[in-house]
């Protein structure tokens, strides 16, 4: 079990162990006498916090951010607009009033879930930061000064952190820096990208630079390195100019460390026991019973799918792979059946075919239900429920590898580049001759054949045909991270997102960079503006 739910859920064991001893004395004795009898106490004055009782305070601002993998939460709203994930409306009625319809389309409205859960989702988990920070500040809960010290900067990092996602979703959003019942104030994006970038290189010096059981789970020194790095990456766009130096320091900093490394199977990443994998910078963690959370597996498997892997669960059936996203493919890559489900599939029990998942996925309008390749990337354990046990690797090691490979190849050292692409690349080929990418390729236009699909899967509207810079590496990644929450960001990062056509849909605008903001959100404080362009 994972440490931070370890401790959680001890206590929530010794919680309910009391719970039923006071019960049972009332059963069993009644209650005829009500004087209290103190035989000892804990007050602010005498209690001294232990390990276990600081992490399960901080815990709170950790628990939002499992919504990343729940039903739309973050996965969907970095997916469903991209060029690989379509939830196409199926025989069994999924559709969810055309809400997926509306996200492929870059269509999504202020009263969308989608949008307004991850806002939802990250202002919980800066509320709850905040919150912490002003007990520890309050002088009220004994701890030392070191302890403090340490406490405060790991808030501030997961605040960033969770500023960090609203930075790239809705851009122009309150900083709020303190526990409080005023209405914040909005501000500019370029305003959060500097808070955040302040914030987490003020706090890294106080951060924890262990990687072991007692940090897993938690904001680090490479954590916070990591999430500033990806600010960097992605600067240009949320500030306006660009800092792929700066990135490629930060990467420097994790890669100098030591304490990471390239896993040497993809697959192991990915699987329900992932906990120890070298590659974990920052890891979300689940547990289907004591930290659930982790449902995408429901949405994008089909219901028969409980036979395939012996699920408990049956799974909704709804989303799929564009099939033009997995023509990109090289046939050679082992990262194609390491992330999706294709061809037959086979009963767990007797070895029979329960169905044939088929490439071609006519319509979004309609689709049957074995049309289109499923997302297979996350091991699906005998047993498995509604929530996984999988581990999501929110920060991974090969990514720092591949954002300092950008930043090269961005800065004119594109034979640099591909020597850090080709060791990324070299896990996923049996052969490794096939691995092996040149600075050449990597400055080509992309692989993906841009365009709207007819029913027969033919390109019928081919929309912007522009080369796409650099586009070699965007393709790079779609394989290294497909279906891990982030495509939206890269395909915007390269000027994909805004001007390409794919699947059934076509470019609206730069405006759809950013999200709507929701309309309770809008009426409930009126300091807030709406996003330009809704």
């Amino acid at each position: 079990m994972k440490n931070l739910i370890n401790q959680l859920s001890f206590l929530k064991k010794k919680i309910l162990y009391f719970g039923l001893i006071i019960t049972a004395s009332v059963s069993l004795f009644g209650c005829t006498d009500l004087d209290e009898k103190v035989f000892s106490e804990v007050t602010e004055s005498n209690f001294v916090a232990s390990e276990s009782d600081i992490v399960a305070i901080m815990a709170s601002a950790y628990t939002p951010i499992r919504y990343v993998m729940d039903w739309q939460g973050l996965f969907d709203l970095q997916e469903e607009p991209g060029d690989a994930f379509v939830t196409p409306t199926r025989p069994n009625g999924w559709d969810d009033a055309g809400t997926y319809k509306r996200m492929h389309f870059h269509e999504w409205t202020k009263t969308d879930w989608q949008p307004r859960n991850t806002w939802i989702t990250c202002f919980n988990g800066i509320n709850a930061a905040n919150r912490v920070m002003l007990q520890m500040e309050s002088g009220k809960f004994p701890i030392s000064a070191e302890q403090k010290t340490a406490i405060l900067a790991e808030m501030r990092a997961v605040r960033a952190l969770y500023y960090s996602i609203l930075v790239d979703t809705h851009g122009n959003v309150p900083i709020i820096p303190n526990y409080s019942d005023k209405l914040p104030v909005q501000n500019t994006r370029l305003e959060v990208y500097n808070f955040i970038v302040s914030e987490l290189t003020e706090v890294i010096p106080d951060l924890s630079a262990k990687v072991d059981k007692s940090t897993y789970g938690r904001m680090t020194q490479w954590a916070a390195y990591h999430v500033l790095a990806r600010l960097y990456l992605n600067a240009q766009v949320y500030s306006g100019t660009a800092q792929w130096q700066k990135c490629i320091e930060a990467c420097n900093k994790i890669i100098d460390s030591g304490l990471f490394k390239k896993s040497d199977s993809y697959k192991a990443i990915f699987s329900a026991t992932n906990e120890s994998n070298p590659e974990m910078v920052f890891a979300i963690p689940y547990d289907q019973i004591y930290a659930g959370g982790f449902s995408a597996h429901m949405k994008m498997l089909l219901p028969s799918h409980r036979r395939v892997f012996g699920m408990e669960a049956q799974p909704w059936g709804g989303s799929s792979c564009n099939p033009q996203f997995i023509d990109t493919y090289n046939a050679k890559d082992n990262r194609l059946k390491d992330t999706w489900l294709m061809g037959n599939q086979y009963n767990i029990d007797d070895g029979s075919i329960v169905y044939v998942l088929t490439k071609a996925m006519p319509s979004i309008y309609f689709c049957e239900e074995t049309e289109g390749f499923r997302c297979g990337k996350y091991q699906i354990e005998r047993g498995a429920r509604g929530s996984l046990n999988n581990d999501l690797p929110f920060l991974r090691y090969t990514d720092v590898l591949m954002m300092k490979a950008e930043c090269l190849l961005r800065t004119g050292q594109s034979n640099e580049a591909a020597q850090i692409v080709t060791e990324v690349r070299t896990r996923s080929f049996d052969n490794p001759a096939d691995a092996v990418v040149t600075g050449t390729q990597l400055l080509e236009n992309s692989v993906f054949k841009y365009g709207t699909l007819a029913k027969n899967g033919t390109i019928d509207q081919l929309g912007d045909q522009s080369v796409v810079q650099y586009g070699r590496f965007l393709d790079e990644l779609g394989w290294e991270f497909a279906a891990e929450a982030r495509r939206r960001t890269d395909l915007i990062r390269f000027g994909v997102y805004q001007k390409k056509n794919w699947y059934n849909h076509v470019p609206k605008g730069d405006y759809t960079m950013l999200f709507p903001i929701g309309l309770e959100e809008l009426n409930t404080n009126s300091n807030l503006k709406q996003n330009p362009g809704y």
